[in-house]
């Protein structure tokens, strides 16, 4: 007789209820943190004085980067681009709703995640913070670039006014300047890889070790190095000069239907300033600079406009940079600066050349309006482009133009001064953006061009923050938001030329070169690697 035997089962382990979460957090930790460091980018730049943030910021990009595939690097880097461009643009929908703003932070996003897809390739070559830093500047430049006319808001340089790193400005514009933080973040990334290498082997290979040291160590010295470029010296003497912010009746769209009170508060803020002047309680100034749009209503064909303009120049004696929209009978707007002299009215112009699409004129206008009726006829005439650079001769001083917008390209500053400015007036017109970030972005930006071009420069803005910038990028005087308001002061100009300005766009396009080269590296590796027949 035999006996059948019944298998023992064996329980099997209870599910571990923790496990699932965890390996939901893995996944979504390099998400998390590309994501987080476009925050910790967006929170470095202005009004807040943390420029150093950038560096944990690409140090963080850097580890959500290093090693991944090209499709990985892509999403990555599409995260980063979003946690950095939505808060700090969020001021283009202002007063037009939130729809530009996300149309506009998703396509200059998918900017920010090809650069990760070509970070994360050249992560596989030696010395890989370098051209990773380079790969970063070529994003940065083909979004300066493209598409209509490009749009380079967001630059690393621009988040460094207050920054050690500000002199390299000098050295090869913003280019460089953006290049030198970009590298020296990912450098600490690569440091702490190799210090956290050597404590799980101990040891560590001294020229990875070397590399991610001088990547480090290079630009801050480099910075240092370039810090007698940044002089606020007096070259060709001095002059006084005077920033009149008019204010807005109020803040909006709106405020351009009511054209002609911002015409008159200019008026009076210049008026009441020649008053100041005569009692001794302001210097005279040797010319005056009034904002974008000041003179909405063209002065050329309204009598009226014109008169009052005249006015105030009599009353204050010395010429006025007047902003004003000019309307021809046929043909585009001209957004121009007219240069008014007390005694013979207007005689010298400067149109601005780079106009903001969706705002100055309409690209697509047929599915713009197909999409959005009102707001194509909010901009139902478009502005048309200068062509000439503007430096106007203001009793004796050459001061370059670039109004707003043109403040963010650099080819639109560069030029003004290869042209002959000794100073540089950013005319602007912020009141359509309420009281954000955008007006202390923008400053910030001349903040940089003062140092890269070692030129005094004024910022004229009808509703604020109007300044006088030192060469040094030191701030010397500014209004607030929407009051009025005039700054007067003696500042140094200069004639004198820094590489940045000689070399022009070479800095930019030797790194895009370095950019290309890596890239193209490891283009050839992998297909070496794919013909590289299978061991065995």
């Amino acid at each position: 007789m035999s006996a059948t035997m019944t298998p023992v089962e064996t329980p099997s382990p209870a599910p571990d209820p923790g496990r699932g979460g965890r390996k939901l957090l893995r996944r979504l930790a390099k998400p998390g943190a590309a994501a987080l460091s476009g925050v910790l980018l967006y929170a470095s730049f202005p009004p807040r004085v943390l420029w150093w943030l950038a560096l944990p910021a690409f140090a963080l990009l850097a580890w959500t980067l290093y090693g991944r595939r090209l499709r990985a690097g892509l999403g990555l880097g599409y995260l980063a681009g979003l946690g950095f461009l939505l808060p700090l643009l969020v001021w283009t929908g202002a007063e037009v709703g939130p729809g530009p703003w996300l149309a506009l932070v998703a396509v200059e996003a998918l900017f920010v995640g090809l650069t990760g897809l070509g970070i994360a390739a050249v992560t596989r070559l030696p010395l890989w913070p370098l051209w990773a830093a380079a790969v970063w500047i070529l994003g940065e430049a083909v979004r300066a670039r493209v598409p209509f006319g490009g749009f380079p808001w967001g630059k690393i340089a621009f988040g460094q006014a207050d920054g050690v790193f500000l002199p390299l400005a000098a050295i090869g514009g913003t280019p460089v300047l953006g290049f030198a933080v970009v590298l020296c973040g990912f450098g600490l990334y690569e440091a702490l890889h190799q210090a956290l290498a050597y404590r799980q082997t101990g040891r560590v290979p001294r020229r990875a070790a070397a590399a991610a040291a001088l990547t480090v160590l290079v630009p801050v010295t480099a910075a240092l190095a370039a810090l007698p470029l940044v002089d606020d010296s007096a070259e060709d003497g001095t002059a006084t000069v005077a920033a009149v912010q008019g204010n807005v009746p109020r803040a909006g769209l709106e405020f351009n239907a009511q054209r002609r009170a911002v015409l008159d508060n200019h008026v009076r803020r210049t008026l009441q300033l020649a008053a100041d002047v005569k009692a001794g309680k302001e210097p005279q100034p040797d010319f005056v600079l009034w904002p974008e749009n000041s003179s909405d209503i063209d002065p050329y064909s309204n009598a009226d406009a014109r008169l009052v303009i005249d006015e105030a120049a009599k009353a204050i004696g010395v010429p006025i940079s007047v902003g004003a929209v000019v309307s021809p009978r046929t043909g585009p707007l001209r957004n121009t600066q007219i240069l008014w002299d007390p005694e013979r009215g207007p005689t010298d112009t400067y149109d601005k050349r780079q106009i903001q699409p969706f705002g100055e004129y309409l690209p697509m206008r047929s599915l713009v309006r197909s999409i959005s009726p009102g707001y194509a006829d909010m901009v139902s005439r478009d502005f048309g482009r200068g062509t000439k650079p503007g430096v106007f001769d203001l009793a004796g001083t050459h001061v370059g133009l670039a109004t707003c917008y043109e403040a963010a390209f650099d080819w639109a500053v560069r030029d003004t001064v290869t042209h002959g400015a000794q100073l540089i007036s950013v005319p602007s017109n912020n009141a359509t953006f309420d009281r954000s970030e955008m007006t202390y972005q923008q400053l910030a930006m001349s903040r940089v061009r003062a140092v890269e071009h070692s030129r005094t420069v004024v910022v004229p803005v009808t509703s604020g923050v109007s300044a006088i910038i030192k060469p040094d990028g030191e701030i010397v005087q500014q209004t607030g938001m929407f009051v009025p308001g005039a700054l007067v002061a003696k500042v140094p100009l200069r004639s004198s030329l820094t590489p940045a300005t000689r070399l022009g766009t070479l800095p930019e396009g030797v790194l895009v070169a370095v950019a290309v080269a890596g890239l193209g590296w490891v283009a050839v590796r992998s297909v070496r690697d794919r013909r590289r027949p299978a061991a065995g």
